[in-house]
């Protein structure tokens, strides 16, 4: 074996060994199924009136006879569902944004999806134009189409991943800046809603909200496992996708057709709920190292629900009786966890190619001197 064949040999060994424990699938389980239930409890337990654990199964079967029955199934359990599927929906809408943009920063806020989702809902309550509960979504789905269809020709059709996240950051402030232009001409009253909807709330929502999101996930779930497969294709670039059969171009179209339908209902019913869809996605991998684009996503979407529902707690009760909302607790929590993962993920891999490259080279230098009693190595590039 020469020496440079021992060097590759040692690079990969040690870069890709230790780039991917196999053990990260069970411990990421035990931390999400600890959070859900601790953040679970709290959701329906916490508040006004305060019902202690021991008590929760009695009020979910005395639900019309008791106050705190009607609390927690009438307010709370609907709140916690809808933080749940909220979450789910905007991270695995996240990764499959990162993934078929092969960028870490690609989420629905840079890329004027969630603005147009929102510009589509807001626009009728500022112009008083009266529109059922029911065409809300559709509103939401076509803002959200309108966004995400300007940033894709006004970035070439999509040619190029960078472009389209460079020119998705433009086209969210020229959608944001439109809204604005809306709540100059709305009035208090509509003002006040508007803001409040714009940074993501979930008060006061009930079980007729949940219900109408379970048509748009039948659409966008089987979807979403179907696309899962060719995101892993695409990470390879569009020559190497190319090559393997897989339209780049129309693999992105579809990509963001899905997590439109992903972000458009859970906006319309929460209002764009920041930077889930930036975090979910860096948990997943930062705790499995070792999967791709089809075993990140259910861990993406769990991490989401987590997020959104951890989140609500202190949306709820941090400055009772007067709620906050959600998504300001996300965009204050998620963007400082999520750089901070990002750094140690830039991290860890240097550090490995270091160490890496020192046996490496050991191991090539011992290989080209020859394996005699007086050559015994002793430390990196040192041998007597």
């Amino acid at each position: 074996m020469s020496a440079r064949t021992a060097t590759e040999s040692a690079v990969g060994a040690a870069a890709w060994g230790g780039r991917f424990p196999r053990s990260g699938g069970t411990c990421q389980l035990v931390v999400l199924i600890g959070l859900l239930v601790a953040a679970s409890a709290c959701a329906l337990s916490l508040g006004t009136p305060y019902v202690p654990l021991y008590r929760l199964p009695g009020a979910l079967l005395d639900a019309d006879t008791t106050l705190a029955g009607v609390v927690v199934t009438e307010l709370r359990v609907p709140r916690l569902v809808l933080a749940l599927v909220a979450g789910a929906c905007l991270g695995a809408a996240g990764l499959v944004l990162q993934e078929a943009l092969r960028n870490p920063l690609a989420v629905p806020e840079m890329l004027g999806v969630s603005s147009g989702a929102a510009l589509g809902v807001a626009a009728p309550l500022v112009l008083a134009v009266s529109i059922p509960a029911a065409v809300q979504p559709l509103l939401a789905i076509g803002g959200a189409a309108l966004g995400g269809a300007l940033t894709l020709l006004a970035a070439g059709l999509g040619r190029s991943p960078s472009a389209v996240l460079l020119t998705g950051a433009a086209v969210a402030a020229a959608l944001q800046a439109a809204l604005l232009v809306l709540m100059v001409m709305a009035d208090q009253l509509d003002l006040q809603l508007i803001y409040r909807y714009l940074l993501g709330s979930l008060s006061a929502r009930t079980w007729d909200d949940v219900t109408g999101l379970w048509p748009w996930l039948l659409v966008a779930v089987p979807a979403l496992v179907l696309c899962a497969p060719v995101l892993s294709v695409l990470r390879l670039g569009d020559e190497d996708a190319e090559a393997l059969g897989v339209r780049a171009q129309r693999a992105r179209f579809a990509a963001l057709a899905i997590a439109i339908v992903l972000i458009a209902p859970v906006t319309a019913v929460c209002g764009p709920v920041a930077w889930v869809g930036f975090l979910a996605p860096h948990l997943a991998r930062r705790l499995n190292p070792g999967g791709d684009a089809v075993g990140w996503l259910p861990w993406s979407a769990a991490w989401g629900s987590v997020v959104v529902a951890v989140a609500d707690l202190p949306a709820r009760l941090a400055l009772a009786p007067v709620e906050t909302p959600a998504g300001a607790w996300t965009a204050l929590l998620g963007v400082p966890a999520g750089v901070a993962l990002l750094r140690s993920g830039n991290r860890r891999p240097t550090a490995r190619r270091r160490s890496a490259g020192s046996e490496a080279r050991t191991s090539a230098g011992a290989e080209s001197r020859g394996s005699g009693p007086d050559v015994v190595p002793t430390e990196v590039g040192e041998t007597r």
